[in-house]
C-alpha cells in the first residue's frame, strides 16, 4: 500500500525579505512520495484501495504520450501489485518517450487510441471496447480524477495549514482544486491556476463540485490568464521564470503545471493581490517526471 513521506511546509518569502508584508510557503508533494509524486499520490490511493476491495487485479487508464498520470499510475500499481493497461492518446512511436519508458518499464501494457476516437473514451461504446480487448478491468478515467480522487485530494490540506489565507494550486483536471475547495476553512480562499487555454474550466469545477455534492464553507477563485498559451506549449517567459525560480530557492519546477502556478502566484504577490500580512501556500503538485521529455522536445535544460 502507498505510504507518503511527512513534508513540512517550506517558508520562501517572509515579510522580512519582502517588500509586500506576505509570507509565501510551499507544501512540496513533490517529495511525497518517490516514484507516485504530487497530486498523483492522493488521487490514487483511494482508487487503489477500492480496486483492491472490489476484487479487481487490472487498472485500466487514459493520458497522452507525457502524462504525469500514466506514469504514477505505472508506478502505483507495480508498489501494489496490480497489472495495468495504459490506453495512450495517439500513435505509437517506434522509440519510446522516458514517461511511456517507465511506465512499460513498470510493466504497464500500453496501448495506443487515434485522437478521435479518444475523444470518445468515455462513452459506453468505447468503454466496451476496452472490455471485449483487455477483459475485467477497473477504470481510471485520464488525470485520475473521480469522487476518490477528490476524497483523497481533501487530504493534501492537514492540521499545520489552517493558519494559511490563501491556498494556491494548478488545474489540469480540476481533481486536486475540487479536493482542495472542498477542505479549505472558512477563513481561507482557494486559487486555481489553469494550465489550459480558455475559461471552460471554472465550469468544469463547477460541474465536480456539484456532481459530488461538495459545499464549499471556503472562498475560490480560478485564474485563466496564466496558460502561456495551453497545455505543453513552450514559452520562454515561461522557461526562465522556471530556471530563476530553481536558482533562487533550489525548487524545481515544470512546465505544464507548476511553473504557471508559481509564476501566477508571484504575479500576483507583485500586483498586491495579497492583503498585508497574508500567509500564502503554493502546492508544489509534482509532475517533474515530465521535464526530461519536454527537455527533449523542446531542446531545452529546465
Amino acid at each position: 500500500m502507498l505510504s507518503p513521506n511527512k513534508i513540512p511546509n517550506l517558508p520562501i518569502i517572509t515579510p522580512e525579505n519582502s517588500p509586500f508584508g506576505v509570507t509565501v510557503f510551499v507544501k512540496r508533494l513533490d517529495l511525497v512520495h518517490p516514484l507516485v509524486s504530487g497530486n498523483k499520490f492522493f488521487k490514487l490511493k483511494y482508487n487503489l484501495q477500492h480496486a483492491r476491495k472490489k476484487g479487481h487485479d487490472t487498472l485500466l487508464t487514459f493520458g497522452g504520450a507525457y502524462s504525469n498520470h500514466i506514469y504514477a499510475t505505472s508506478a502505483a500499481t507495480k508498489s501494489d501489485n496490480f497489472k495495468a493497461i495504459g490506453i495512450i492518446r495517439g500513435e505509437a512511436t517506434t522509440e519510446l518517450n522516458p514517461t511511456l519508458s517507465f511506465a512499460k518499464k513498470n510493466g504497464m501494457l500500453l496501448s495506443y487510441m487515434d485522437r478521435k476516437q479518444y475523444r470518445q473514451k468515455h462513452t459506453t461504446e468505447v468503454i466496451n471496447m476496452l472490455h471485449k480487448e483487455f477483459g475485467d478491468f477497473y477504470l481510471i478515467p485520464e488525470g485520475g480524477t473521480n469522487q476518490l480522487a477528490i476524497k483523497g485530494a481533501m487530504e493534501i490540506l492537514t492540521e499545520e495549514d489552517q493558519e494559511m489565507d490563501y491556498i494556491c494550486s494548478s488545474i489540469g483536471t480540476g481533481g486536486t482544486i475540487s479536493g482542495l475547495i472542498g477542505s479549505a476553512l472558512s477563513h481561507q480562499k482557494v486559487l486555481g491556476f489553469s494550465s489550459l487555454k480558455g475559461r471552460f474550466i471554472i465550469q468544469e469545477v463547477e460541474q465536480l463540485l456539484r456532481k459530488y455534492h461538495i459545499r464549499p464553507s471556503c472562498g475560490w477563485e480560478i485564474f485563466t490568464n496564466y496558460h502561456f498559451g495551453g497545455y505543453a506549449k513552450h514559452h520562454p517567459d515561461l522557461i526562465d521564470f522556471i530556471k530563476n525560480f530553481n536558482k533562487k530557492f533550489q525548487i524545481p519546477l515544470d512546465p505544464i503545471y507548476t511553473g504557471k502556478l508559481f509564476y501566477g502566484a508571484m504575479d500576483l504577490l507583485k500586483n498586491n493581490y495579497f492583503p498585508e500580512g497574508s500567509k500564502v501556500l503554493l502546492i508544489h503538485s509534482g509532475g517533474l517526471q515530465g521535464v526530461e521529455g519536454f527537455n527533449l522536445r523542446h531542446h531545452e535544460n529546465i
